[in-house]
């Protein structure tokens, strides 16, 4: 257990908490959960499979019809040819990160995760006994990692690299030539790829390119996605994983061993999602896209803040090196003396430090008043 690291998001967030019951007035820009409702189609989706009896268990890997349903949403997305075998159905996407470490993962194996990059990765890797090896992303390439570095990264013993596009917490977005590399270097050294996708509809002025496209790489690519983002379905725990069969038998394995299956009612909403109607994500994105632009120009018109303009998901990963703080301390400073709950870049990785991490799935209004209340406490340093 020593091992095992946290997710800085939900501790913060209970510190939020705690000074709200206080009667202190808090602005969540810490968590990444979409503040909008759930689609009513899926919601009713839900309620008609709770009348129709799906109560009980599922089979481990999914049902039927969820699995068919993934399989063609991703043969339509990423152009390769998925069959539902392939397709294993998980309470929320990290249950994938934490099966395919441990199914592919001995002690000393070396994994290669993305540095600032989503907590989980590296948490894992220790955990299992493996070896982390963080790869720097860089804000001079727009928080994307230079194919040298991952280069220098690989050797004899790297079993995995996990990529993540877009990106928490930097909202980068890998370009069609990085993934060409990063398939070659897959290829010539004989690694397996994790490709956390949670975010693949959130994109703004692109896109979305899977490295499982390319070919050869379906058979050493495991595909991480899920609803929690793309249908603000956080609380309904929702997640999928495709692999190579071989690989995917062994997720259903460490399934059967964890939580027997996925919650049958839920799982048919996960059908109504992939299949009804799709206008929820377009209008929830394009309302994402505007507040991107306004809290990315808000950020950059206070003093000692300097932000680059993410293009997916719905985060941005201000430079803040230019004040006297931490970015630890000042996470904390803006929570006490502002009311503005954000999180440290160094709660992502070594390579976060001098940054910090604002969700922007928060309403406009409250957006407004947070970088008003930022500007108001920065300029209190001096």
């Amino acid at each position: 257990m020593s091992r095992l690291g946290t997710e800085s998001a939900f501790e913060v967030l209970a510190k939020a908490q705690r000074l709200e019951a206080q009667g202190r007035s808090v602005i969540h820009l810490e968590i990444g959960q979409p503040d909008f409702q759930t689609p009513m189609n899926i919601c009713q989706a839900a309620f008609q499979a709770m009348k129709d009896g799906y109560t009980g268990y599922a089979p481990a890997a999914g049902l039927p019809q969820l699995r068919q349903a993934i399989a063609q949403y991703v043969t339509q997305t990423r152009g390769v040819e998925v069959h539902p075998d392939e397709v294993v159905v998980t309470p929320g996407a990290k249950p994938i990160i934490f099966f395919t470490i441990l199914a592919l993962v001995d002690g000393g194996d070396e994994v290669i995760y993305p540095d600032p990059g989503f907590p989980v990765y590296e948490s894992v890797i220790n955990f299992v006994g493996g070896k982390a090896i963080p790869l720097p992303l860089r804000e001079e390439v727009g928080f994307r990692f230079r194919i040298e570095d991952l280069e220098q990264a690989i050797s004899r013993r790297t079993r995995l690299l996990i990529l993540n596009s877009p990106q928490n917490p930097t909202g980068g977005v890998l370009h069609p030539e990085d993934l060409q590399a990063i398939a070659h270097l897959a290829a010539q050294h004989n690694f397996y790829i994790l490709s956390d996708e949670i975010y693949s509809r959130i994109l703004y002025e692109q896109t979305h390119h899977s490295i499982m496209s390319l070919p050869g790489m379906k058979q050493r690519t495991i595909l991480l996605d899920g609803y929690s983002k793309t249908y603000a379905m956080t609380g309904w725990r929702l997640g999928y994983g495709v692999a190579p069969l071989p690989l995917a038998q062994k997720l259903e394995q460490l399934t059967i061993n964890s939580h027997s299956c996925t919650c049958s009612f839920t799982q048919m909403a996960g059908v109504e999602a992939l299949t009804g109607t799709q206008e929820f994500v377009v209008q929830m994105v394009d309302e994402f896209k505007q507040r991107r632009d306004f809290i990315v120009d808000g950020l950059n018109a206070i003093a000692g803040i300097e932000c680059v303009k993410p293009t997916g998901a719905f985060y941005v990963f201000p430079n803040i090196k230019q004040l006297s703080l931490s970015c630890d301390a000042l996470a904390d400073y803006l929570l006490a003396e502002a009311g503005v709950a954000v999180l440290s870049g160094s709660a992502f990785g070594q390579f976060g430090e001098g940054y910090l991490r604002l969700s922007y799935a928060n309403s406009m209004e409250n957006i407004r008043e947070a970088l008003s209340r930022i500007q108001t406490a920065i300029a209190r340093l001096k």
